[in-house]
């Protein structure tokens, strides 16, 4: 099977360290591990390929200026164009497999015109993020598009199902909405854990330090624990534009000496540093329409980490709370204090949580999985016979 995996989303260097990137990356080793020959076409590359990666073909797209005026939005619409230009320019496809992009409908529509079977990964509802977080000038034509990508899509891959109910409220036909949630590559954390003989429990976080990652909520759980006698060290792993804030904080709470701020690292160092965490930590505030299926807890349950995450969204049911890790209520700093005090006081119980949790993810979570969901989407619909053999 000849697959085109499409991202032309400007934000996402496919081959950086930001989450989005390690989701490109693997869903491309998923799908060549089901036997697909993947060639990929992107705006932004983001530096070399990892070295299994370094034999993949890959097609660069026009990348809009990085001005947030409405020339940005009218140059990202015209990559459109060029897509489809790029895609026509190489041999038959017989599936175009898009990570969802703000401005991007071309890999979709071109799909149905060929006849070949479309996948329409949707990971946030991007209108509303631009709308929020950001800039947005045209909302009506991004809405426009969304609606044309999930209409044209002949299967629509939800990572969680806040996002499946953000696409059907677009008018997506629920019959091609499939939840997905993201997975994981357990061979990359079989490192043996560090024995905790004594010394500061190791609080650790991974991550972008943005606002809805509740590292503040952490902040303040963590000296609650150390008022309560807990001896510690707050490991965080990531960099993003809430750092300044998050040393501030860490700094007012006498936290700073205590913290090692690691800032962003490669993909290949995060095993070691999650290794060497006695707790790993989600503490998401209390989000409304919570959507996310976090990279980050997956990553914890393959490490065989005990894992302090909020009870929101999808995550309550990927954890299940006392077996694979501890579930409390979102942005409530007290609790999460009250986990990590718990842990630190019982090693073996987080120990056999984090046994748990491994084992949970090798059995279901692995990224194989999710290739295989992707071919069984692709499967099932309903395509030209000629490409449906090639499947």
């Amino acid at each position: 099977m000849r697959v085109a995996y499409v991202c032309a989303d400007p934000g996402v260097p496919v081959f950086g360290c930001k989450g989005a990137s390690i989701h490109v990356q693997e869903v491309i080793r998923a799908l060549r591990s089901c036997g697909a020959s993947v060639e990929l076409f992107a705006t932004r590359f983001g530096g070399d390929p990892p070295a299994d990666l370094a034999d993949l073909t890959c097609i660069g797209l026009p990348r809009p200026p990085k001005a947030d005026g409405p020339e940005r939005e009218v140059a990202s619409i015209a990559v459109n164009d060029s897509l489809r230009t790029a895609l026509s320019q190489r041999a038959a496809f017989d599936l175009v497999y898009e990570r969802y992009s703000l401005w991007s409908f071309a890999g979709m529509s071109w799909a149905r015109e060929q006849g070949c079977a479309s996948v329409l990964e949707v990971n946030a509802p991007l209108v509303e993020e631009q709308a929020e977080h950001r800039v947005l000038h045209d909302r009506a034509s991004a809405e426009e598009i969304a609606q044309r990508a999930f209409g044209a899509a002949g299967s629509i891959l939800a990572v969680s199902s806040g996002v499946a109910a953000y696409v059907r409220s677009q008018g997506a036909n629920s019959d091609v909405v499939h939840v997905v949630p993201n997975g994981v590559d357990p061979s990359r954390f079989v490192l043996p854990h560090r024995p905790r003989t004594g010394g500061p429990f190791r609080i650790g976080f991974v991550g972008t330090l943005k606002p809805w990652h509740g590292l503040l909520t952490l902040v303040e759980a963590a000296a609650l624990a150390r008022d309560e006698g807990v001896e510690l060290r707050l490991v965080l792993v990531g960099d993003g534009p809430e750092r300044s804030r998050v040393e501030a904080e860490l700094d007012k709470a006498g936290l700073a000496e205590v913290t090692e701020m690691a800032g962003a690292v490669a993909p290949g160092k995060i095993p070691a540093l999650l290794a060497e965490m006695d707790v790993a930590t989600a503490p998401y505030p209390d989000l409304p329409d919570f959507y996310f299926s976090p990279l980050k807890i997956m990553e914890y349950m393959a490490a065989g980490k005990a894992i302090v995450a909020s009870r929101i969204g999808d995550i309550d049911g990927l954890i299940v709370d006392g077996v694979t890790g501890l579930l409390c209520r979102p942005g409530d700093s007290a609790a999460l204090a009250e986990a990590l005090v718990w842990l630190a006081a019982n090693p073996e119980a987080g120990a056999r949580m984090g046994e748990a949790a491994r084992s949970f993810a090798v059995q279901e979570l692995s990224w194989n999985k999710v290739g295989e969901r992707i071919m069984q989407m692709t499967r099932q619909q309903n395509l030209p016979a000629a490409c449906e053999r090639s499947c």
